[in-house]
């Protein structure tokens, strides 16, 4: 099956669990939770067999800045269905969906310099792996944490919106939030300690600014989970300590993949 098929079978499902979530978001329609699901794994499918053949090439993995944040966001779909089926996360499918549709167009349509890496090149494979993941982690927690802030600010005013009435109980939210965190948390940690282990010079490979960055959000996201633990932080607070992480870790990936691949056209 073709690139540009796979895309637009991609976009096309993507749209149509859009259009599903936000109609029963709304209360206009009442779909299965089952239905959903399938939809998203038929899109995961198609997305799946994209970044294959968008990844693979010339005998190695281009994990470019845009073929990179199609794999992420694959990986956000799949972390999300999957938890979806015992975790009310529905809700985070309007941010997700839209997302991965913008991953693909980019990947289809710009160009940019390849970031090679050989297939058996397993230490630093097993790196990049636990990092996407990590990273894939945070941004379903950065959506979490989006929702429940708004939730909190609107309950405060007394705001009976589609948001406080689709939205499961804060308690419910806040333990979400905080399981996604802890899970990011761990990943992030194995991401650190196997990119010590197996990257040789982090100047000479230009990552030492995002070795920099990551620390500095895993030190916030310690911060909240001691927070959490001692000072019972929740709700707004919560939402907001975890803002500040991921977009910590957005600088350390995409913003130094962005200066590297599409400012100085570096490649790999």
């Amino acid at each position: 099956m073709g690139t540009l098929i796979l895309a637009v079978t991609t976009l096309f499902l993507y749209s149509i669990g859009t259009a599903l979530q936000a109609l029963t978001f709304r209360g206009r329609i009442s779909v299965s939770k089952h239905v959903h699901t399938i939809i998203g794994i038929l899109g995961l499918v198609a997305h799946g067999l994209l970044v294959w053949r968008t990844l693979f090439q010339e005998g190695a993995l281009n994990l470019g800045f845009f073929q990179s944040s199609l794999l992420i966001s694959w990986l956000m779909i799949a972390l999300l269905l999957f938890m979806n089926l015992r975790k009310p996360l529905d809700s985070l499918f309007l941010g997700v969906y839209p997302l991965a549709c913008l991953t693909v167009v980019f990947a289809l349509l710009t160009h940019a310099p390849p970031r090679f890496i050989q297939r058996d090149d397993w230490g630093i494979l097993s790196h990049i792996a636990l990092s996407v993941t990590a990273y894939s982690l945070f941004a379903l927690s950065a959506g979490q944490a989006l929702l429940l802030y708004f939730q909190n600010r609107q309950l405060k005013h007394n705001y009976n919106s589609p948001l406080v009435r689709n939205l499961p109980p804060l308690q419910t939210m806040e333990s979400i939030l905080f399981e996604l965190v802890w899970a990011g948390v761990i990943l992030l940690v194995l991401a650190i300690v196997t990119g010590a282990l197996f990257v040789s010079d982090l100047f000479a490979q230009d990552l030492a600014h995002k070795t920099v960055f990551s620390l500095i959000s895993l030190a916030v996201f310690s911060a909240l989970l001691i927070g959490r633990q001692t000072q019972g932080w929740r709700g707004i607070t919560a939402s907001r300590w975890t803002l500040v992480g991921c977009a910590l870790l957005a600088l350390a990936y995409y913003g130094s993949k962005f200066v590297l691949e599409l400012v100085f056209h570096r490649a790999g």
